[in-house]
């Protein structure tokens, strides 16, 4: 039944390990590794890679990984039994070898093995096998009922609910309205005869005289004497008056319409590069290499962590008291981590002690914007690594429980691979071709701006680059591209020996195809000689179906280099949704086996979050792509490197400090910029 079973170390070494078919388990055991192990995402216990089903326990007193593997088609519900038990054996046989760290040795465990697999295998036949046993009479919940309960009086159920329809309308509820007042009513014009009862001329003529003058007296509206005289001399609405409103001179000072000859309120090149300030000209020589990392920067509360006892002086006639000013340890200001004050002396966690902390530890984190089912994932991975360790100190609980959420963050947040784009860049220059960059989101995240950052840094290595404006939707998308290209040529001018400009833009207008357009905007970069495309689309939300359609077939059209999904550092489980959404729209339009998908993510606007930094956290572990920059403001500079350790720890971090600071510890993800 069971293919394969493992026992080997975090450190690499395979203790023991059984192979029951010739089937090659290495690139499995590997994609466990890789994928849940190293990724922090132990908190479930189960992983599928191809057609096996992977099931694996955690030792974390002796460091330890038990990994079984089996079809994906068989249903053995016996395995996590069968892992606890040979987790037990194996610990038990080889405690003493285990404790001093001789792991080298060659471990003969395939008897116990087999016979431990034979006897769970047995036990859950007998148990499969085995009739279910009825409840009996006495146990049922009928026995319970007595006879009058059971006797149906359909007298009384109508005496009852006339009772409740009684109790339910109070008089007092019920509130009469007075009629109106009555108005007489209106006398009717009867017409007029004569002696006889009949209508000759004269009277038809009276009639219709008093007819015309009834409905003159209708037409004419009545006259309200209430109002006095002063009221009629009242003037219309005045109109309101703006303040800043602005005077005629700076509105001529604002109309670009017609300046320097100039039609359609373009901005023309002599006027970007008067509007330069130095600030802006300052900004060239600054990208140039690599991107820096973010730091992260100690606040007021940090730096005044540990707080020391201060004693007071205070003098009462002859008799002199002391009175510190020193929190006590009393008080509930010790964070998540003061449900371990239990545990002192404890010989290993379990799962009833860590299962407090890790409540609280999933509230304060979804307190900083991650998700919810990301943040039941994170704790469940934390507790799982916690599970079996022995712990013998205050300090220590305290110190391996923070240690163990900060590993856990930032290894999420480092990437599985390395994107360097200014090395991509250059080898794709060498085979004679242009590096492309596609940029997708949803509405108003700052594609465009950021678009323009990344352009920047690369016109800064000497790279020359080509926008292709592919937002053929939103009112004003080609004329910001423009803007943002014809100041970037300001702040690098055309090369005067080859006579060419540094920025390039690509566009036809509105209403036209993007896929099409960023089809031949590569082609005319290969033809001259540029060396990175950048593709601007149009923003979409993640439930529009045409829209995705579209970006789909723009991606399996032109198989862009790079597919960056850029998402605003705002959101939390919005940020999972809109990941998971653009994911499954790219692999379910594409119609291939093996459909491009999001390679790397921008997270922008990080500089308004403050602390609240969960953002991060959601969208690296719904994707396991990593987040490739991060907008830190307005400006071309503003573009950093991700660092996972200055999201996660304070810069004044200490591995040593004491149970009072822990409210500025890890869980606090502070995250404060320069």
């Amino acid at each position: 039944m069971l293919d394969f079973f493992s026992i080997f170390s975090k450190g690499g070494i395979v203790l023991w390990c059984f192979q029951g078919t010739t089937q090659l388990f290495t690139p499995s055991v590997n994609a466990l590794i890789k994928s849940v192990i190293l990724q922090e995402r132990t908190g479930n216990s189960s992983y599928t890679h191809e057609a096996l089903t992977l099931q694996y326990r955690l030792d974390n007193e002796h460091e330890l990984v038990f990994v079984v593997a089996y079809q994906k088609i068989l249903q053995l519900t016996y395995i996590d039994e069968f892992l606890l038990v040979i987790q037990d054996e194996f610990r038990n046989k080889y405690k003493d070898d285990l404790q001093r760290g001789n792991i080298y040795r060659n471990f003969d465990f395939s008897e116990s093995f087999n016979h431990l697999l034979k006897e769970t295998e047995n036990k859950s036949i007998q148990q499969a096998h085995k009739p279910r046993k009825m409840k009996t009479y006495e146990e049922s919940q009928k026995s319970k009922k007595t006879v009058a309960s059971m006797i149906e009086n359909k007298k009384e159920d109508k005496k009852k609910k006339e009772e409740k329809s009684n109790k339910a309308v109070r008089p007092t509820d019920i509130q009469v309205k007075a009629p109106p007042p009555a108005t007489p009513p209106k006398p009717k014009m009867s017409p007029i005869t004569n002696a006889n009862g009949e209508l000759d001329e004269e009277t038809i003529r009276r009639n219709i005289e008093l007819l015309k003058l009834n409905k003159k007296k209708k037409s004419t509206p009545k006259q309200d004497t209430s109002k006095s005289p002063q009221d009629k001399k009242k003037k219309g609405k005045e109109a309101r008056k703006w303040e800043n409103s602005g005077t005629a001179k700076d509105m001529e000072s604002l109309d670009f319409s017609n300046a320097n000859g100039v039609s359609n309120g373009e901005i023309s090149d002599a006027d970007i590069l008067k509007s330069l300030t130095q600030d802006d000209l300052s900004m060239t020589g600054q990208m140039r290499g690599g991107l820096k990392d973010m730091e992260p920067e100690s606040s007021s509360e940090e730096e005044e962590e540990e707080v020391e006892p201060v004693k007071k002086k205070e003098q009462k006639s002859n008799n002199v008291t002391f009175k510190s000013t020193a929190k006590s340890s009393s008080k509930s200001g010790f964070g998540v981590f003061s449900m371990f004050k239990n545990l002192v002396g404890s010989k290993s966690l379990t799962m009833e002690d860590i299962q407090p902390v890790v409540d609280k530890m999933k509230d304060h984190l979804i307190s900083k914007n991650v998700a919810s089912d990301i943040s039941q994932k994170l704790c469940d991975s934390v507790a799982t690594k916690l599970e079996g360790k022995v712990l013998g100190t205050f300090g220590s609980i305290t110190t391996t429980v923070k240690n163990t959420l900060n590993e856990s963050c930032v290894q999420i947040l480092s990437p599985q691979r390395r994107i360097d784009i200014l090395r991509d860049a250059l080898d794709a220059k060498q085979q004679r071709r242009p590096y492309c960059i596609t940029f997708c989101g949803v509405n108003g995240v700052g594609k465009s701006t950021n678009l323009a950052k990344v352009c920047f840094w690369l016109v800064e290595n000497g790279l020359r680059v080509l926008i292709a404006a592919c937002d053929t939707f939103r009112a004003g998308a080609v004329e910001q591209l423009r803007t943002h290209t014809r100041k970037l040529n300001a702040l690098h001018p055309a090369d005067m020996h080859n006579g060419v400009q540094m920025v390039q833009l690509y566009e036809k207008g509105y209403g036209k195809d993007a896929a099409g357009i960023a089809k031949e905007a590569i082609n005319f970069a290969r033809d001259s000689r540029i060396d990175v495309v950048l593709v601007d689309t149009a923003g979409r939300m993640q439930d529009n179906a045409p829209l995705m359609k579209a970006l789909a077939k723009l991606i399996k059209v032109n198989q862009p280099d790079l597919v960056l999904f850029v998402g605003e550092a705002l959101v939390g489980n919005e940020a999972v949704d809109q990941l998971t959404k653009f994911n499954q729209a790219l692999a379910d339009n594409s119609n291939m086996t093996n459909p491009r998908l999001i390679d790397g993510i921008i997270l922008t606007k990080f500089d308004t979050i403050d602390d609240k930094v969960g953002a991060a956290i959601s969208m690296t572990y719904t994707t396991g792509q990593p987040i490739v920059f991060v907008g830190t403001g307005q400006t071309y500079t503003d573009l950093k490197n991700l660092n996972a350790k200055a999201v996660t720890v304070p810069k004044n971090y200490k591995p040593d400090l004491n149970i009072n600071s822990l409210d500025n510890s890890i869980l606090d993800l502070h995250l404060k910029h320069k």
